[in-house]
């Protein structure tokens, strides 16, 4: 799969928020996708290996899924070192890197991504989600498990309940129950895709868990786990 290098990578943590916010504007946060055949996920994970320090080897897992059955038909995997440090709102510079190579390695295109990561629900409003998207010019939505920014309301406790996102007076994001009394969901559009339609794939694709089982099966891979196909 083709992946467009947006920019350079080895950027300091001043220069990458100036490239976040240069890239932002070309974010298309409208739209819906039809025909969908194969829906991707992506999540990194950090391998614990105590010879070299703080962890740095970052593990990319890229699956995909057909779609209605959300059969795996494939995976990739892969692993390297990251020099970007942790910075809150610039996960993308660690992690997209190596994610991209897992991307390349794809046979099958997706017509729908989902990310472990914030998308528009961002600072700057390109989170990794947008980065990930624009480069693989695909319909991408961010999928984050906590809160990055904006306030809101607690949405009701029944799966589906949805509230506002709102980040300096504008909605940037979902707030979404994805399971009866589980803690909820923080949904923004990454590409191609309208916010409403954003949750309501993800809600569709929330199989009696609280990630939606794209996400879900990209994150056990991620943790060094197998999925079969």
């Amino acid at each position: 799969m083709r992946v467009e290098r947006l920019h350079r990578w080895d950027v300091s943590p001043r220069e990458a928020m100036s490239i976040q916010e240069e890239l932002a504007p070309s974010v298309v946060a409208e739209g819906d996708v039809t025909d969908v055949r194969y829906i991707a996920a992506a999540d990194v994970a950090f391998v614990d290996r105590p010879e070299h320090g703080r962890p740095k080897i970052a593990r990319a897992a890229v699956v995909v899924l057909s779609y209605p059955s959300l059969n795996v038909i494939e995976q990739q995997v892969v692993e390297a070192v990251t020099e970007f440090p942790y910075v809150p709102g610039l996960l993308s510079f660690r992690e997209a890197p190596v994610l991209s190579a897992a991307f390349e390695k794809l046979d099958h295109e997706p017509d729908l991504l989902f990310v472990d990561g914030h998308g528009r629900a961002h600072p700057r409003r390109f989170g990794i989600a947008c980065h990930l998207g624009l480069a693989l010019d695909v319909p991408t939505i961010g999928v984050g498990k906590s809160r990055l920014c904006g306030e809101h309301s607690e949405p009701a406790p029944e799966k589906g309940a949805t509230t506002a996102l709102v980040h300096r007076d504008e909605v940037v994001g979902h707030v979404v129950r994805s399971r009866d009394g589980v803690k909820p969901l923080y949904v923004s559009v990454g590409h191609r895709i309208g916010l409403a339609e954003a949750s309501d794939w993800t809600l569709r694709l929330c199989q009696g868990f609280r990630l939606p089982e794209p996400i879900r099966v990209a994150d056990h891979l991620s943790k060094g786990g197998s999925v079969s196909q």
